[in-house]
């Protein structure tokens, strides 16, 4: 693959780079360190106008159609924008669910009017997204899940609970997947929903963390009504929609958005010349394999956007992508708490984040034994994990 721009690309790249120039300074800020501070303060107002400035300007989503904040354009454009707009500490994070996986899945199995009603106006930032699909019982095998969805006329009843929602407190929809047939094995008697999280019955309760910070939720439904055109794709039918949105995550944590213009192995490349120990072999060593593996995942992502720039559905090599970042973070923490000493453990929260948040990037999208399951047998073609459950009911399986 060649990685260097053709003559139509560096056009593009001058033409979104001028853009940027012009509109990033006005919303701006630090950048959120913790999750604690995303939501908090005018982030929500500042991430609203800058998706607004993006929507108008045909670059909310530039390969779709101009209705949906779009300009028509190709998978490579959408891939050089998002390269440029990582240079600038803009308010993306609030949009991340919607935008990287939610759209994706409204595009795919949405009706006209669901796609009519939503689509423009997450583009646009006036609603913000989340996805509900772990429970406490129901994390790294998500098809366990326990919460239910009943028919009742023309709505569904949903009762249960849900864990690990990020961004829970300030969304106004989610997807959710519920039990609708027990009586089926576990992965054929789901149903996707769309939801209002600010209906009757629903509750958010902040989950902290040892980070400081706040972004996940526990979420839970108490007779909470959903009409039947909320249905998102057929009923009993949820597991594939379900599996539309997480390869879509699992694409999104890998690649990183396939920027890599705020590599944060260049934070303790940085850190390591100011704390006086870049000299050091042993330090050298280690950054040299942390940088490594940081330039091994670009070229990952590449070649998954380069898919995608071809029409591809984001497929099962993802998850190669997804459990490199995961090991990645671990030692970028690691490293970072070296290299910074008695610093970090003094105190210094900017320095600990990457040590203390990097547990999440094993579990968050799909575990690590989750991911090697689905390397091994989808990618690699070796012979499945035993199913105990295969063939039973939902409702018989031990839990």
């Amino acid at each position: 693959m060649d990685f260097n721009d053709t003559p139509q690309e560096a056009q593009w790249r001058a033409e979104f780079r001028a853009w940027l120039d012009e509109n990033a300074p006005k919303v701006a800020g630090a950048a959120p360190e913790r999750e604690l501070e995303i939501g908090g303060g005018d982030y929500l107002d500042r991430a609203k106008r800058w998706q607004a400035m993006k929507f108008d300007a045909g670059l909310a989503r530039i390969t779709w159609e101009p209705e949906f904040g779009g300009r028509g354009g190709t998978s490579v454009q959408q891939i050089v924008f998002g390269q440029e707009e990582s240079r600038y500490a803009v308010p993306n994070e609030a949009f991340v669910i919607g935008l990287g996986m939610i759209a994706p899945t409204l595009r795919a199995v949405g009706t006209p009017a669901q796609q009519e009603r939503y689509l423009t106006k997450l583009l646009r930032g006036e609603e913000i997204w989340s996805q509900l699909f772990s429970e406490p019982g129901a994390g790294s095998d998500v098809a366990s899940l326990s919460t239910s969805a009943v028919r009742d006329g023309d709505e569904w009843v949903i009762n249960g609970q849900k864990v690990w929602t990020s961004g829970a407190q300030y969304s106004d929809f989610g997807e959710i997947i519920c039990r609708t047939n027990p009586e089926a094995e576990k992965h054929k008697g789901i149903t996707a929903f769309i939801v209002d999280m600010k209906a009757p019955g629903v509750t958010i309760k902040p989950l902290k963390q040892m980070n400081g910070g706040a972004g996940f939720n526990e979420v839970f439904f108490d007779d909470v009504r959903v009409p039947h055109d909320q249905l998102l794709g057929d009923v009993n039918e949820g597991w594939t929609v379900a599996i539309t949105t997480l390869m879509n995550e699992r694409v999104a944590i890998g690649s990183g958005g396939g920027g890599g213009g705020r590599g944060t192995v260049h934070t303790v490349i940085a850190l390591a010349k100011e704390r006086g120990v870049a000299g050091d072999a042993r330090v050298r060593q280690q950054l040299a394999d942390l940088y490594t593996k940081t330039r091994i995942q670009k070229f990952l992502s590449m070649r998954t956007l380069t898919a995608a720039s071809q029409g591809k559905v984001p497929g099962p090599e993802g998850s190669i992508g997804k459990l490199l970042g995961g090991r990645i973070m671990t030692q970028l923490g690691e490293l970072t708490v070296t290299v910074a000493g008695a610093d970090a453990a003094a105190g210094n929260t900017r320095l600990a984040q990457a040590m203390l948040a990097a547990p999440a990037g094993h579990i968050a999208g799909g575990s690590d034994e989750v991911m090697k399951n689905i390397i091994g047998e989808r990618v690699l073609g070796l012979p499945g994990e035993p199913r105990p459950d295969k063939g039973v009911a939902w409702r018989d399986v031990p839990r």
